[in-house]
């Protein structure tokens, strides 16, 4: 296993942070990630590491010697609090003055401590009545890419792996992201609208967790390949199911109930923080 060390930090804070693990050797891969070679790694010095990390601003990960993004074909990725910076659902929910009591639903979801279904159904019937343009508002004024998403695709689609966007939030923003960054597939709720206003309704099945997981199947049945050869990325505890199915699951700025069960935790990188764990 290597220990892959990233973060604005000096290369004597890395061999401190990296020593209960005691590696061959540390070599600088990228201006702010240190690969470090043959390193141990039982759970009590992973634990060590993780907690020195975190405080220090780190992010740490083992992995695999000579795992390669091509080793994979499908790159599944969450949107909301993870493609893009915002809950989009929130932001509507501003429009309507109501920002407060959504988010705290929302954020409870995200936790874990509420079933999502139910959550969503609670927080799009908030929106009823909302004039339909308050979406595009949303899009044009406060939806922003998470730093290294372009990368992140760009290296993917470089190295012939398939992008799909899945998400508990809406088709009306997943389309223009899945658009905005030439990714493969998309799969959301639909955002009930009558006579150009939200009726506080989503047609058809809601995407939950399970749901999330049946569409990283069914992706990676088209391509042809068991799911081992997904990587899953998300932030909230509606991705734990998806994530369970994938070869390397992500956890990126996440809740902490994600981030204890991800086999790699992006708490303070970019998206493209994946990039320097895999050779390309």
């Amino acid at each position: 296993m290597n220990l892959i060390l990233q973060g604005s930090a000096e290369l004597a804070l890395i061999e401190k942070l990296a020593a209960p693990a005691r590696p061959a050797r540390i070599e600088a891969i990228h201006p702010h990630a240190w690969r470090c070679v043959d390193a141990d790694h039982s759970p009590e010095i992973r634990k060590r590491i993780d907690a020195a990390c975190l405080d220090a601003r780190v992010d740490a990960t083992f992995i695999e010697a000579g795992l390669r993004l091509s080793d994979f074909s499908l790159l599944a990725m969450d949107m909301d609090s993870t493609v893009i910076t915002i809950e989009c659902i929130d932001e509507i929910a501003d429009m309507q003055g109501l920002k407060p009591q959504v988010a705290a639903i929302t954020e409870a979801a995200m936790r874990g401590e509420l079933d999502f279904a139910a959550s969503l159904i609670r927080r799009v019937a908030l929106l009823e009545g909302l004039d339909a343009g308050a979406l595009q508002k949303v899009y044009d004024e406060r939806l922003r890419l998470s730093p290294g998403a372009e990368d992140l695709i760009a290296a993917a689609h470089a190295a012939g792996v398939k992008t799909l966007l899945v998400s508990g939030g809406f088709t009306f923003f997943t389309d223009r992201v899945r658009q905005r960054l030439n990714l493969d597939y998309s799969h959301a709720n639909v955002l009930e609208i009558i006579d150009g206003k939200l009726s506080g309704k989503v047609t058809g099945g809601i995407v939950d967790a399970d749901e999330k997981k049946r569409t990283v199947e069914r992706v990676c049945a088209t391509l042809g390949v068991p799911s081992s050869r997904a990587i899953v990325m998300g932030d909230g505890a509606n991705d734990l199911k998806m994530m369970g199915v994938a070869g390397l699951s992500v956890a990126y700025r996440a809740k902490p109930v994600v981030r204890a069960e991800a086999d790699v935790a992006l708490n303070f990188s970019g998206l493209d923080g994946i990039l320097p764990l895999l050779a390309q």
